[in-house]
């Protein structure tokens, strides 16, 4: 596992519920400006290598997680945005990637390879 564990009590003493979400929502707020990342590479920051598809749950409930959680910077494994059905507007995902300068072209990100952010490479505990 790559993640610390969550902690079990907040401050004020009691115990905290562990949220999935909250760890998924966490990461994706630390995908920087102008990268993108995808739910399998989230899920393997969490050492829960197979719940890809639980990172999309996530993304797709994450309009009302607080602070806001950028969920345009996560597509597919093939830079697909696959996700994009899940927003307010068919191209709501691709105008906030376009406005971060990503290029989208038939709804996958141009130069994925080399705009692909690794939770596992960048972030350290």
């Amino acid at each position: 596992m790559h993640k610390k564990a969550p902690a079990d009590a907040d401050k004020s003493g009691l115990k905290k519920e562990y949220s999935f979400f909250e760890d998924v929502y966490d990461v994706v707020r630390k995908v920087p400006k102008g990268r993108v990342t995808s739910y399998g590479a989230i899920a393997n920051y969490l050492g829960t290598k197979l719940s890809a598809r639980m990172v999309g749950w996530a993304m797709n409930a994450a309009q009302s997680a607080r602070p806001k959680v950028p969920a345009h910077r996560v597509v597919n494994r093939n830079g697909m945005l696959s996700g994009k059905a899940h927003f307010a507007t068919p191209t709501l995902m691709e105008d906030l990637l376009k406005k971060e300068k990503v290029i989208v072209k038939d709804d996958k990100i141009v130069e994925f390879k080399n705009l692909f952010w690794d939770p596992v490479k960048e972030l350290t505990f």
